[in-house]
C-alpha cells in the first residue's frame, strides 16, 4: 500500500488528486497540506492535515504536489529530504531550481518526476512539435489557460519550445528575435504567447510556418479530470524511478 501526502489539497487539481487516490486500491491518503487544510472538514478522520509545511511530520512513500510557483521549490526539496517520492505537478520551477532538485535526489538515492503536463494530449502535443521542428524550424507556442493560472508562460509551453529549439536546425530558420512584447516571451528563439480568460481549461497550439504552407498542432483540455489518467499512471511508475526526471513521457 503506498502511502501519499497530497501538497493543495483543497485545491482545483488537488481536490480531484485526493479523490484519485482514495479509489485506488494500492493507494491510502494518510495526509494533506494547503493553508486551509486543519480547517476543513472533507478530509476523514485517518488523514492528518497540515497547513504549513514544517508543520508536516508524517511518514509517506510519495508526495503528490499541486501548490503553488512560489511553494513547489521547497515542497519538492522537503519531500526529497524526507525521502518521499515526489510527483511535482505544479508550474514555476526555474530550469536552476530543476537542477538544483535534482541534485538533492541523487545525493538522497530517490526517484521522482516533474509534470509540466498531465494531460496525455498534451503529451502529445509535444511529441509531435518536437518532430514538426526537423521540417519547419520557424514555430511560434500560443498557450490558453483558465483565469486563475498564475504563472505565464504555462510550464508545458515553456518545455516545447525548448523541445522545438532543441530539434530544429538553426541554419534554417528565419526568425529572429523581436523587442515587441507583443511577440510574446522568447524561449530558445521560440516565441510563447499567453492567454488568460474564463471559461478555459489549459489548450495548447503550435504553428509552424514554411514557404507556401503551414502546420498547426493543438490540444485542448475540456476538463482537469482528465488529467487524472496521467496522475494515476505517475503514481503507479514513480516509486521505481532511480532519480528526478521531467515529463510524463518519460514514463509512459
Amino acid at each position: 500500500m503506498k502511502r501519499i501526502l497530497v501538497a493543495g489539497a483543497t485545491g482545483s487539481m488537488g481536490k480531484q488528486t485526493v479523490q484519485l487516490v482514495e479509489k485506488l486500491p494500492d493507494c491510502q491518503l494518510v495526509a494533506v497540506l494547503a493553508p486551509t487544510a486543519s480547517k476543513s472538514a472533507e478530509f476523514g478522520a485517518s488523514v492528518k492535515c497540515f497547513d504549513n509545511l514544517t508543520a508536516v511530520d508524517i511518514d509517506a512513500d510519495i508526495w503528490i504536489d499541486f501548490t503553488t510557483p512560489q511553494a513547489v521549490y521547497e515542497n519538492t526539496k522537503f519531500a526529497l529530504k524526507h525521502h518521499m517520492h515526489p510527483i511535482v505537478g505544479t508550474s514555476g520551477l526555474t530550469p536552476d531550481q530543476t537542477k538544483k532538485l535534482q541534485a538533492i535526489a541523487q545525493k538522497e538515492k530517490i526517484g521522482g518526476i516533474i509534470v509540466p503536463n498531465f494531460g496525455l494530449s498534451a503529451v502529445l502535443l509535444m511529441k509531435f512539435a518536437q518532430e514538426a521542428a526537423r521540417y519547419f524550424p520557424d514555430a511560434e507556442v500560443i498557450e490558453m489557460h483558465h483565469a486563475d493560472k498564475r504563472d505565464a508562460p504555462s510550464a508545458t509551453a515553456i518545455a516545447t519550445a525548448k523541445l522545438i529549439a532543441e530539434n530544429r536546425n538553426p541554419e534554417n530558420c528565419s526568425q529572429t528575435t523581436n523587442d515587441s512584447a507583443a511577440r510574446g516571451a522568447d524561449y530558445d528563439g521560440v516565441p510563447v504567447h499567453s492567454v488568460r480568460l474564463p471559461g478555459y481549461v489549459a489548450h495548447e497550439q503550435v504553428l509552424f510556418g514554411g514557404p507556401g504552407e503551414a502546420l498547426t498542432i493543438r490540444q485542448d483540455s475540456f476538463s482537469r479530470s482528465s488529467f487524472m489518467q496521467g496522475v494515476k499512471v505517475a503514481l503507479s511508475r514513480v516509486m521505481d524511478l532511480p532519480n528526478l526526471v521531467v515529463g510524463l513521457d518519460q514514463i509512459l
